[in-house]
């Protein structure tokens, strides 16, 4: 098997197909952290992403010209909502580097647009400590959920 490098993934526009393969992989990627909270539903878990499943604003990951995952950017009232940035556990944690290569293409486009990003993660998920090494701060939290948010990075132009 070629080795996989941070470089190695692309980003597509979702189309309405993709929605059974996104659907399939929160189940997977989301499993523990639900089952680990009491709120895993096997058929709930995929039911949410088909009720709010947005191919206008999201990209699919492809490693290798496979599906990886995909992520979500919707539009909110000052900036972005990250939503949905699911990744193969085969790729995940693996030294890869492409969940990490994906988050700082979006921030960027983020930080050039001027816009805030904000995000919820599960309580004692993994994935917050990916999103705090890329700047995200705690906004607030509930019983469930951990909401973070990242302000644009505004670079000065050097003459």
């Amino acid at each position: 098997m070629p080795t996989i490098t941070p470089y190695d993934w692309t980003l597509r526009p979702a189309v309405p197909e993709d929605v059974e393969a996104v659907a399939e992989l929160r189940a997977v990627v989301m499993r523990a952290d639900l089952e680990r909270l009491g709120r895993y539903d096997e058929h709930r878990v995929r039911q949410r992403l088909r009720d709010a499943f947005l191919p206008e604003h999201t990209s699919v990951i492809e490693s290798g010209g496979a599906f990886a995952g995909c992520v979500t950017l919707r539009p909110g009232a000052d900036g972005w909502w990250l939503e949905n940035f699911l990744l193969s556990p085969a790729l995940q944690g693996q030294g890869h580097g492409i969940g990490s290569a994906v988050l700082r293409s979006l921030l960027a486009r983020a930080d050039a647009e001027r816009l805030t990003v904000r995000l919820d993660v599960l309580r004692g998920s993994a994935a917050r400590r990916l999103y705090e090494r890329h700047g995200f701060g705690l906004e607030r939290e509930d019983a469930v959920d951990v909401f973070l948010v990242r302000e644009p990075v505004v670079r000065e132009a050097t003459p």
